[in-house]
């Protein structure tokens, strides 16, 4: 089955809001083993949502629209679908009650607007809505189900996850659903990782084999249909293990996570902590890490030293090493391991890992930007510096050489 989204709404046009039901629908609708197709959006203007039904219509077999069920008068959906299929729009009684109601408890006169929301295309089937007032519809018409739900996630979810699911479930019969599961990568691109894999991928067909990339990080989703989960782990576990054979020394995990947060988890496993000294990337490292749950019983704490004096009062880094004329400077290899040595003894870690570098927009010390120097330093050993040339703006060279860096330590925590 084919099926398609529809999210109605000209905030969602202008950028005001974030289109994340589409997001929710299509993971469940995965999981009821319907495929989506296609996504669309479209402004709260009749005539456009009626050509987006019509287009929806002859290439999908499952119309899901989300926003347009509201009180007001640019609250759409029904109206133009109900137009679209030739039936009447009628109260839905209890949905009135109900609506009658709260605005009776609460002492406010109800204006005559708030009735749209109790209504429902004739011939559909009211769904619940559990956290609001507006109720949903199901039908099928033509040879098409429709699916209306609310636009605000608050309601839409659990009405999805409800009657509006039930219903689905009930028109589909028994589907395989679909299962995934998400390899994490780092310190390999994306396209050097599909080149290793790229026989796997041109050859695949069951489970599916699909590479994305986000800054940093590379990941693959391998999917298969089936009929519990035990069959879908047994067909992904022998694609993994094709996978693994070829890129596993990138592979960092077998689920949709950071890679901060498995350097968290190797940290907790091991019951090592870490201390962190950053300059170019300005206490990107220390955010990402602390932004994992529970990372304070791993992470003791760093230092932004963005100046050469707050290196030299803070680390203790020599002033003669930092500034004057044949100083290796900030942006060097020495500057770097003597960074991650003294943050380490400060905080008398396990690991000090630091950052110097030169992130734009112009170059430092003559030097280029997207020139970063990191270092590793583990207790009783000396510091592991490594050099990186990196491309883009400040914010993305910044975060790739935190990505680096963390891919470098989840290294060393690993082995």
């Amino acid at each position: 089955m084919k099926a398609e989204i529809i999210a109605v709404g000209t905030e969602l046009l202008l950028g005001q809001i974030v289109n994340t039901n589409a997001q929710f629908l299509s993971q469940k609708l995965a999981e009821l083993g319907v495929d989506v197709y296609f996504q669309t959006v479209v402004g709260d203007n009749a005539q456009r949502l009626r050509q987006a039904i019509e287009i929806g219509r002859s290439r999908s077999d499952l119309l899901v629209f989300t926003g347009g069920l509201g009180p007001t008068q640019d609250d759409l959906t029904k109206d133009v679908l109900a137009d679209f299929l030739n039936c009447e729009l009628i109260i839905h009684e209890p949905s009135m009650s109900k609506i009658e109601q709260l605005f009776h408890s609460r002492g406010i006169h109800m204006v005559e607007s708030n009735r749209r929301q109790a209504l429902i295309i004739e011939g559909g089937e009211p769904l619940e809505n559990t956290t609001g007032l507006a109720v949903g519809n199901g039908l099928f018409a033509g040879g098409t189900l429709y699916l209306l739900l609310p636009g605000p996630p608050k309601e839409m979810k659990p009405m999805m996850e409800g009657a509006g699911g039930e219903w689905l479930r009930s028109k589909l019969g028994e589907r395989q659903p679909l299962y995934s599961r998400i390899l994490k990568f780092a310190g390999i691109g994306e396209s050097n990782l599909e080149a290793k894999l790229l026989d796997l991928i041109d050859g695949q067909v069951d489970p599916t084999i699909a590479p994305y990339a986000k800054e940093g990080e590379v990941a693959i989703r391998v999917s298969t249909k089936a009929n519990s989960a035990s069959e879908a782990d047994h067909k992904i576990d022998a694609a993994v293990e094709k996978i693994k054979e070829r890129v596993g020394e990138f592979l960092y995990a077998q689920n949709d996570i950071p890679l901060e947060a498995e350097v968290v988890h190797l940290l907790r496993a091991s019951r090592r902590k870490l201390a962190s000294a950053e300059s170019c990337s300005g206490g990107l490292l220390a955010e990402l890490i602390t932004n994992v749950p529970g990372s304070s019983g791993e992470y003791l704490g760093g230092v932004v030293t963005y100046t050469n004096m707050m290196k030299h009062r803070l680390l203790s880094v020599p002033m003669t090493q930092l500034e004057g004329e044949g100083s290796p400077g900030a942006v060097s290899d020495s500057t770097a391991a003597l960074m991650a040595e003294r943050v380490r003894e400060l905080a008398d870690a396990d690991f000090g890992v630091s950052l110097t570098g030169v992130a734009g927009p112009a170059e430092s010390e003559g030097k280029p930007v997207g020139l970063v120097y990191f270092a590793i330093a583990e207790r009783g050993k000396a510091a592991d510096v490594h050099t990186l040339h990196l491309s883009g703006d400040r914010s993305i060279i910044r975060l790739r050489a935190v990505k680096a860096t963390l891919y470098r330590l989840w290294q060393r925590l690993k082995d």
